[in-house]
Protein backbone atom coordinates (compact mmCIF):
# COMPACT_ATOMS: atom_id res chain seq x y z
CA UNK A 1 0.00 0.00 0.00
CA UNK A 2 1.45 3.37 -1.04
CA UNK A 3 0.78 7.07 -0.72
CA UNK A 4 0.73 8.68 -4.15
CA UNK A 5 0.52 12.22 -5.54
CA UNK A 6 -0.09 12.54 -9.28
CA UNK A 7 -0.54 15.96 -10.81
CA UNK A 8 0.19 18.92 -13.01
CA UNK A 9 1.22 22.41 -11.92
CA UNK A 10 2.67 25.76 -13.02
CA UNK A 11 6.15 24.27 -13.20
CA UNK A 12 5.28 21.19 -15.23
CA UNK A 13 2.72 22.60 -17.67
CA UNK A 14 1.71 25.85 -19.39
CA UNK A 15 -1.54 27.59 -18.54
CA UNK A 16 -3.44 26.22 -21.55
CA UNK A 17 -2.90 22.63 -20.33
CA UNK A 18 -3.69 23.50 -16.70
CA UNK A 19 -7.01 24.87 -17.88
CA UNK A 20 -7.85 21.62 -19.64
CA UNK A 21 -7.02 19.48 -16.63
CA UNK A 22 -8.72 21.68 -14.01
CA UNK A 23 -11.83 20.39 -12.21
CA UNK A 24 -14.80 22.55 -11.33
CA UNK A 25 -16.15 22.14 -7.78
CA UNK A 26 -19.06 20.10 -9.10
CA UNK A 27 -16.76 17.93 -11.22
CA UNK A 28 -14.45 17.29 -8.25
CA UNK A 29 -17.42 16.37 -6.06
CA UNK A 30 -18.61 13.85 -8.66
CA UNK A 31 -15.11 12.51 -9.36
CA UNK A 32 -14.11 11.55 -5.82
CA UNK A 33 -16.56 8.63 -5.38
CA UNK A 34 -15.45 7.32 -8.79
CA UNK A 35 -11.80 7.54 -7.73
CA UNK A 36 -12.25 5.61 -4.48
CA UNK A 37 -14.38 3.09 -6.38
CA UNK A 38 -11.45 2.15 -8.61
CA UNK A 39 -9.87 -1.25 -7.88
CA UNK A 40 -6.82 -0.76 -5.67
CA UNK A 41 -7.69 2.79 -4.53
CA UNK A 42 -8.51 2.92 -0.80
CA UNK A 43 -8.57 6.70 -0.15
CA UNK A 44 -8.46 9.77 -2.38
CA UNK A 45 -8.49 13.57 -2.41
CA UNK A 46 -8.45 15.99 -5.33
CA UNK A 47 -6.55 19.27 -5.01
CA UNK A 48 -7.55 21.87 -7.59
CA UNK A 49 -6.22 25.46 -7.53
CA UNK A 50 -5.37 28.09 -10.13
CA UNK A 51 -1.90 26.60 -10.51
CA UNK A 52 -2.31 22.87 -9.91
CA UNK A 53 -4.52 19.81 -10.19
CA UNK A 54 -3.41 16.83 -8.09
CA UNK A 55 -4.79 13.43 -7.19
CA UNK A 56 -3.72 12.25 -3.72
CA UNK A 57 -4.37 8.60 -2.99
CA UNK A 58 -3.62 5.71 -0.68
CA UNK A 59 -3.60 2.83 -3.08
CA UNK A 60 -2.03 -0.45 -4.11
CA UNK A 61 1.42 -0.28 -5.66
CA UNK A 62 1.37 0.05 -9.44
CA UNK A 63 -1.92 1.98 -9.57
CA UNK A 64 -0.27 4.93 -11.35
CA UNK A 65 -1.06 3.67 -14.86
CA UNK A 66 -4.76 3.33 -14.01
CA UNK A 67 -4.88 6.80 -12.44
CA UNK A 68 -3.22 8.43 -15.45
CA UNK A 69 -5.65 6.65 -17.77
CA UNK A 70 -8.59 7.75 -15.60
CA UNK A 71 -7.46 11.39 -15.63
CA UNK A 72 -7.20 11.41 -19.44
CA UNK A 73 -10.61 9.83 -19.86
CA UNK A 74 -12.35 11.94 -17.21
CA UNK A 75 -11.10 15.21 -18.72
CA UNK A 76 -11.73 14.08 -22.34
CA UNK A 77 -8.04 14.21 -23.24
CA UNK A 78 -6.29 12.16 -25.89
CA UNK A 79 -4.53 9.16 -24.35
CA UNK A 80 -0.92 10.01 -23.50
CA UNK A 81 -1.28 13.76 -24.06
CA UNK A 82 -0.32 14.51 -20.44
CA UNK A 83 2.53 12.03 -20.19
CA UNK A 84 5.25 14.70 -20.49
CA UNK A 85 3.47 17.12 -18.15
CA UNK A 86 2.48 14.95 -15.19
CA UNK A 87 4.62 14.34 -12.11
CA UNK A 88 4.27 11.41 -9.73
CA UNK A 89 5.45 11.35 -6.10
CA UNK A 90 5.36 8.19 -3.97
CA UNK A 91 5.42 7.59 -0.21
CA UNK A 92 8.08 9.81 1.41
CA UNK A 93 8.29 12.07 -1.63
CA UNK A 94 4.48 12.34 -1.70
CA UNK A 95 4.40 13.32 1.98
CA UNK A 96 7.14 15.91 1.48
CA UNK A 97 5.38 17.31 -1.59
CA UNK A 98 2.08 17.84 0.24
CA UNK A 99 3.83 19.47 3.20
CA UNK A 100 5.63 21.84 0.81
CA UNK A 101 2.41 22.65 -1.02
CA UNK A 102 0.60 23.41 2.26
CA UNK A 103 3.49 25.64 3.37
CA UNK A 104 3.56 27.60 0.12
CA UNK A 105 6.99 26.29 -0.89
CA UNK A 106 5.68 24.82 -4.16
CA UNK A 107 3.65 27.87 -5.19
CA UNK A 108 4.37 30.38 -7.93
CA UNK A 109 4.60 32.94 -5.13
CA UNK A 110 6.97 31.41 -2.59
CA UNK A 111 5.40 31.20 0.84
CA UNK A 112 1.95 32.46 -0.15
CA UNK A 113 -0.83 31.54 2.28
CA UNK A 114 -3.84 31.22 -0.02
CA UNK A 115 -2.93 27.64 -0.95
CA UNK A 116 -3.51 26.48 2.64
CA UNK A 117 -7.15 27.54 2.49
CA UNK A 118 -7.53 25.81 -0.86
CA UNK A 119 -6.04 22.61 0.55
CA UNK A 120 -8.50 22.75 3.44
CA UNK A 121 -11.33 23.08 0.91
CA UNK A 122 -10.03 19.95 -0.86
CA UNK A 123 -9.84 18.08 2.45
CA UNK A 124 -13.40 19.06 3.40
CA UNK A 125 -14.73 18.00 0.01
CA UNK A 126 -13.01 14.61 0.27
CA UNK A 127 -14.47 14.20 3.76
CA UNK A 128 -17.97 15.06 2.54
CA UNK A 129 -17.70 12.48 -0.23
CA UNK A 130 -16.46 9.77 2.14
CA UNK A 131 -13.17 9.50 0.23
CA UNK A 132 -10.81 9.90 3.22
CA UNK A 133 -9.63 7.20 5.58
CA UNK A 134 -7.28 7.34 8.55
CA UNK A 135 -4.09 7.67 6.48
CA UNK A 136 -5.03 10.66 4.30
CA UNK A 137 -6.93 12.28 7.17
CA UNK A 138 -3.78 12.20 9.28
CA UNK A 139 -1.65 13.31 6.30
CA UNK A 140 -3.81 16.40 5.73
CA UNK A 141 -3.90 17.27 9.43
CA UNK A 142 -0.13 16.95 9.63
CA UNK A 143 0.22 19.13 6.50
CA UNK A 144 -1.91 21.85 8.11
CA UNK A 145 0.16 21.67 11.30
CA UNK A 146 3.43 21.87 9.34
CA UNK A 147 2.17 24.89 7.38
CA UNK A 148 1.32 26.69 10.61
CA UNK A 149 4.77 26.00 12.05
CA UNK A 150 6.48 27.16 8.86
CA UNK A 151 4.46 30.38 9.01
CA UNK A 152 5.24 31.10 12.67
CA UNK A 153 8.73 29.64 13.14
CA UNK A 154 10.57 30.67 9.96
CA UNK A 155 11.30 33.93 8.16
CA UNK A 156 9.13 32.98 5.20
CA UNK A 157 6.05 34.56 6.75
CA UNK A 158 7.60 37.96 7.45
CA UNK A 159 7.17 39.38 3.93
CA UNK A 160 3.55 38.91 2.76
CA UNK A 161 3.28 38.22 -0.96
CA UNK A 162 0.41 36.75 -3.01
CA UNK A 163 -0.67 36.51 -6.64
CA UNK A 164 -3.25 39.21 -5.86
CA UNK A 165 -0.53 41.42 -4.36
CA UNK A 166 1.70 40.99 -7.40
CA UNK A 167 -1.19 41.77 -9.72
CA UNK A 168 -1.84 45.03 -7.88
CA UNK A 169 1.86 45.89 -8.00
CA UNK A 170 1.80 45.33 -11.74
CA UNK A 171 -1.16 47.70 -12.00
CA UNK A 172 0.79 50.27 -9.98
CA UNK A 173 3.67 50.03 -12.44
CA UNK A 174 1.25 50.68 -15.31
CA UNK A 175 -0.61 53.60 -13.66
CA UNK A 176 1.50 56.14 -11.88
CA UNK A 177 -1.52 57.60 -10.07
CA UNK A 178 -4.10 54.98 -9.06
CA UNK A 179 -6.00 57.56 -7.05
CA UNK A 180 -7.58 58.67 -10.34
CA UNK A 181 -8.18 55.17 -11.72
CA UNK A 182 -11.35 53.10 -11.76
CA UNK A 183 -10.76 49.42 -10.95
CA UNK A 184 -13.30 46.74 -11.83
CA UNK A 185 -13.01 43.49 -9.87
CA UNK A 186 -14.83 40.47 -11.31
CA UNK A 187 -15.56 37.73 -8.76
CA UNK A 188 -15.96 37.70 -4.99
CA UNK A 189 -13.63 34.93 -3.81
CA UNK A 190 -10.47 35.03 -1.72
CA UNK A 191 -8.22 36.30 -4.53
CA UNK A 192 -10.54 39.24 -5.18
CA UNK A 193 -10.77 39.97 -1.45
CA UNK A 194 -6.96 40.03 -1.16
CA UNK A 195 -6.66 42.28 -4.20
CA UNK A 196 -9.27 44.58 -2.69
CA UNK A 197 -7.25 44.94 0.50
CA UNK A 198 -4.09 45.86 -1.42
CA UNK A 199 -5.98 48.33 -3.61
CA UNK A 200 -7.44 50.00 -0.53
CA UNK A 201 -3.99 50.36 1.02
CA UNK A 202 -2.58 52.21 -1.97
CA UNK A 203 -5.70 54.35 -2.46
CA UNK A 204 -7.71 53.71 -5.62
CA UNK A 205 -10.06 56.35 -6.98
CA UNK A 206 -13.10 54.14 -7.61
CA UNK A 207 -13.83 50.45 -7.08
CA UNK A 208 -16.47 48.35 -8.82
CA UNK A 209 -17.22 44.70 -7.98
CA UNK A 210 -19.13 42.49 -10.41
CA UNK A 211 -20.23 38.99 -9.50
CA UNK A 212 -22.79 36.44 -10.62
CA UNK A 213 -24.19 36.31 -7.08
CA UNK A 214 -24.72 39.97 -6.27
CA UNK A 215 -25.07 39.28 -2.52
CA UNK A 216 -21.46 38.10 -2.34
CA UNK A 217 -20.28 41.26 -4.11
CA UNK A 218 -22.36 43.42 -1.77
CA UNK A 219 -20.82 41.71 1.28
CA UNK A 220 -17.34 42.67 0.03
CA UNK A 221 -18.42 46.17 -0.99
CA UNK A 222 -19.96 46.86 2.42
CA UNK A 223 -16.57 46.34 4.03
CA UNK A 224 -14.59 48.24 1.43
CA UNK A 225 -16.76 51.07 0.16
CA UNK A 226 -16.99 49.71 -3.39
CA UNK A 227 -19.89 49.82 -5.84
CA UNK A 228 -21.48 46.55 -6.98
CA UNK A 229 -23.12 45.34 -10.15
CA UNK A 230 -24.47 42.01 -11.38
CA UNK A 231 -22.40 40.18 -13.95
CA UNK A 232 -25.23 40.61 -16.43
CA UNK A 233 -24.60 44.40 -16.40
CA UNK A 234 -20.90 44.06 -17.20
CA UNK A 235 -21.23 45.35 -20.78
CA UNK A 236 -22.87 48.57 -19.57
CA UNK A 237 -20.00 49.44 -17.21
CA UNK A 238 -16.89 47.82 -18.69
CA UNK A 239 -15.83 51.01 -20.49
CA UNK A 240 -15.58 52.80 -17.12
CA UNK A 241 -12.71 50.58 -15.94
CA UNK A 242 -9.08 51.57 -16.36
CA UNK A 243 -8.07 48.31 -14.70
CA UNK A 244 -9.98 45.03 -14.79
CA UNK A 245 -8.95 42.26 -12.38
CA UNK A 246 -10.85 38.99 -12.80
CA UNK A 247 -10.67 35.84 -10.67
CA UNK A 248 -13.79 33.68 -10.84
CA UNK A 249 -14.36 29.93 -10.82
CA UNK A 250 -16.31 30.03 -14.09
CA UNK A 251 -15.77 27.34 -16.71
CA UNK A 252 -16.54 29.71 -19.61
CA UNK A 253 -14.99 33.07 -20.53
CA UNK A 254 -16.35 36.05 -18.64
CA UNK A 255 -15.04 38.65 -21.09
CA UNK A 256 -14.85 38.14 -24.87
CA UNK A 257 -12.73 40.01 -27.38
CA UNK A 258 -15.87 41.66 -28.76
CA UNK A 259 -16.89 42.96 -25.33
CA UNK A 260 -13.47 44.47 -24.65
CA UNK A 261 -13.31 45.95 -28.17
CA UNK A 262 -16.68 47.63 -27.65
CA UNK A 263 -15.54 49.08 -24.32
CA UNK A 264 -12.32 50.41 -25.85
CA UNK A 265 -14.28 52.11 -28.60
CA UNK A 266 -16.31 54.01 -25.98
CA UNK A 267 -13.11 54.88 -24.11
CA UNK A 268 -11.74 56.65 -27.23
CA UNK A 269 -8.29 55.06 -27.18
CA UNK A 270 -7.76 55.34 -23.44
CA UNK A 271 -5.92 52.12 -22.56
CA UNK A 272 -7.42 49.32 -20.49
CA UNK A 273 -5.28 47.14 -18.22
CA UNK A 274 -6.63 43.57 -17.91
CA UNK A 275 -5.42 41.16 -15.19
CA UNK A 276 -6.75 37.60 -15.47
CA UNK A 277 -5.93 35.56 -12.35
CA UNK A 278 -8.35 32.70 -13.04
CA UNK A 279 -7.67 29.16 -14.22
CA UNK A 280 -9.44 28.45 -16.53
CA UNK A 281 -8.98 32.00 -17.80
CA UNK A 282 -11.84 34.49 -17.51
CA UNK A 283 -10.71 36.80 -20.31
CA UNK A 284 -10.34 35.73 -23.93
CA UNK A 285 -6.58 35.64 -24.69
CA UNK A 286 -7.36 37.23 -28.07
CA UNK A 287 -7.97 40.50 -26.22
CA UNK A 288 -4.20 40.91 -26.14
CA UNK A 289 -4.35 41.61 -29.89
CA UNK A 290 -6.56 44.67 -29.39
CA UNK A 291 -4.88 48.03 -29.62
CA UNK A 292 -4.91 49.83 -26.25
CA UNK A 293 -5.69 46.59 -24.37
CA UNK A 294 -2.94 45.22 -22.13
CA UNK A 295 -3.74 41.69 -20.95
CA UNK A 296 -1.81 39.77 -18.30
CA UNK A 297 -2.60 36.22 -17.14
CA UNK A 298 -1.28 34.26 -14.15
CA UNK A 299 1.91 33.15 -15.90
CA UNK A 300 2.76 36.74 -16.86
CA UNK A 301 3.20 37.64 -13.20
CA UNK A 302 6.36 35.56 -12.89
CA UNK A 303 8.75 38.47 -13.33
CA UNK A 304 7.22 40.65 -10.62
CA UNK A 305 6.88 37.62 -8.38
CA UNK A 306 10.60 36.93 -8.78
CA UNK A 307 11.42 40.44 -7.58
CA UNK A 308 9.58 39.75 -4.35
CA UNK A 309 11.17 36.38 -3.69
CA UNK A 310 14.66 37.30 -2.49
CA UNK A 311 13.48 38.03 1.04
CA UNK A 312 11.70 34.70 1.28
CA UNK A 313 14.40 32.31 0.12
CA UNK A 314 16.28 32.22 3.42
CA UNK A 315 13.01 31.44 5.16
CA UNK A 316 12.33 28.70 2.63
CA UNK A 317 15.58 26.95 3.57
CA UNK A 318 14.52 26.99 7.22
CA UNK A 319 11.12 25.63 6.22
CA UNK A 320 12.67 22.79 4.20
CA UNK A 321 14.59 21.60 7.26
CA UNK A 322 11.44 21.69 9.38
CA UNK A 323 9.49 19.79 6.71
CA UNK A 324 12.17 17.08 6.44
CA UNK A 325 11.84 16.43 10.16
CA UNK A 326 8.04 16.24 9.98
CA UNK A 327 8.24 13.88 6.98
CA UNK A 328 10.34 11.52 9.11
CA UNK A 329 7.72 11.67 11.88
CA UNK A 330 4.86 10.90 9.52
CA UNK A 331 6.76 8.04 7.88
CA UNK A 332 7.41 6.53 11.31
CA UNK A 333 3.66 6.60 11.97
CA UNK A 334 2.99 5.19 8.49
CA UNK A 335 5.40 2.30 9.01
CA UNK A 336 3.82 1.57 12.38
CA UNK A 337 0.44 1.20 10.69
CA UNK A 338 1.90 -1.57 8.56
CA UNK A 339 2.64 -3.55 11.72
CA UNK A 340 -0.92 -3.34 13.05
CA UNK A 341 -2.10 -6.41 11.10
CA UNK A 342 0.64 -8.77 12.35
CA UNK A 343 0.24 -7.46 15.92
CA UNK A 344 -3.49 -8.13 15.82
CA UNK A 345 -2.94 -11.65 14.52
CA UNK A 346 -0.30 -12.33 17.19
CA UNK A 347 -2.63 -11.12 19.93
CA UNK A 348 -5.52 -13.14 18.49
CA UNK A 349 -3.38 -16.30 18.47
CA UNK A 350 -2.34 -15.61 22.08
CA UNK A 351 -5.98 -15.18 23.12
CA UNK A 352 -6.92 -18.42 21.38
CA UNK A 353 -4.09 -20.30 23.14
CA UNK A 354 -5.19 -18.85 26.50
CA UNK A 355 -8.83 -19.84 25.95
CA UNK A 356 -7.93 -23.40 24.93
CA UNK A 357 -5.49 -23.87 27.82
CA UNK A 358 -8.01 -22.50 30.31
CA UNK A 359 -10.77 -24.77 28.96
CA UNK A 360 -8.46 -27.76 29.29
CA UNK A 361 -7.54 -26.85 32.89
CA UNK A 362 -11.18 -26.37 33.87
CA UNK A 363 -12.04 -29.74 32.37
CA UNK A 364 -9.30 -31.32 34.50
CA UNK A 365 -10.73 -29.66 37.61
CA UNK A 366 -14.18 -30.95 36.74
CA UNK A 367 -12.69 -34.46 36.34
CA UNK A 368 -11.36 -34.36 39.89
CA UNK A 369 -7.79 -33.08 39.47
CA UNK A 370 -6.48 -30.92 42.31
CA UNK A 371 -6.20 -27.13 41.76
CA UNK A 372 -2.40 -27.38 41.92
CA UNK A 373 -2.33 -30.04 39.16
CA UNK A 374 -4.80 -28.06 37.02
CA UNK A 375 -2.71 -24.86 37.37
CA UNK A 376 0.48 -26.77 36.51
CA UNK A 377 -1.23 -28.17 33.39
CA UNK A 378 -2.50 -24.68 32.46
CA UNK A 379 0.97 -23.10 32.75
CA UNK A 380 2.66 -25.97 30.87
CA UNK A 381 0.12 -25.99 28.04
CA UNK A 382 0.14 -22.22 27.61
CA UNK A 383 3.94 -22.00 27.61
CA UNK A 384 4.24 -24.74 24.98
CA UNK A 385 1.58 -23.17 22.76
CA UNK A 386 3.11 -19.70 22.86
CA UNK A 387 6.76 -20.72 22.45
CA UNK A 388 6.50 -23.64 20.01
CA UNK A 389 6.49 -21.65 16.75
CA UNK A 390 9.21 -19.11 17.67
CA UNK A 391 11.42 -21.83 19.23
CA UNK A 392 11.17 -23.94 16.09
CA UNK A 393 11.96 -20.96 13.86
CA UNK A 394 14.96 -19.93 16.00
CA UNK A 395 16.42 -23.46 15.91
CA UNK A 396 16.11 -23.39 12.14
CA UNK A 397 17.76 -19.94 12.02
CA UNK A 398 20.68 -21.22 14.13
CA UNK A 399 21.15 -24.20 11.81
CA UNK A 400 21.09 -21.96 8.72
CA UNK A 401 23.26 -19.24 10.21
CA UNK A 402 20.50 -16.62 10.03
CA UNK A 403 22.19 -14.18 12.42
CA UNK A 404 19.79 -11.32 11.59
CA UNK A 405 16.80 -13.26 12.87
CA UNK A 406 18.69 -14.44 15.97
CA UNK A 407 19.74 -10.86 16.75
CA UNK A 408 16.20 -9.59 16.18
CA UNK A 409 14.83 -12.24 18.55
CA UNK A 410 17.28 -11.20 21.26
CA UNK A 411 16.18 -7.58 20.94
CA UNK A 412 12.47 -8.42 20.63
CA UNK A 413 12.33 -10.76 23.64
CA UNK A 414 15.09 -8.96 25.59
CA UNK A 415 17.08 -12.20 25.93
CA UNK A 416 20.13 -11.83 28.13
CA UNK A 417 22.94 -14.32 27.52
CA UNK A 418 24.35 -13.74 31.02
CA UNK A 419 23.30 -16.27 33.70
Amino acid sequence: MSLLVLGINHRSAPLAWRERVAFSDAAARAALPVLVGMPGVREAALVNTCNRTELITRADAGIEVDLVRWLHEHQDLTAGSLDELLYIHRDGDAIRHLFKVASGLDSMVLGETQILGQLKDSWRLAQEQGALGSALERLFQQAFSVAKRVRTETAIGRHPVSVAYCAVRLAQDAFTDLSKATVLLIGAGETIELALRHLEQIGVGRLLIANRTIEHAQALAARNGAFTLPLADLDRHLHEADIVLSATGARQRILSKAQVAAALKIRRRRPMFLLDLAVPRDIDPECARLEDAFLYAVDDLKEIIERNMDQRRAGAREAEALIDLQVDHFQAWWRAQGSVGPLRRLRAEGEQARSQALAKALAELAAGRSPEEALELLAHTLTNRLLHAPSSRLRQAAEQGDLALLDAAERLFKIDDQP
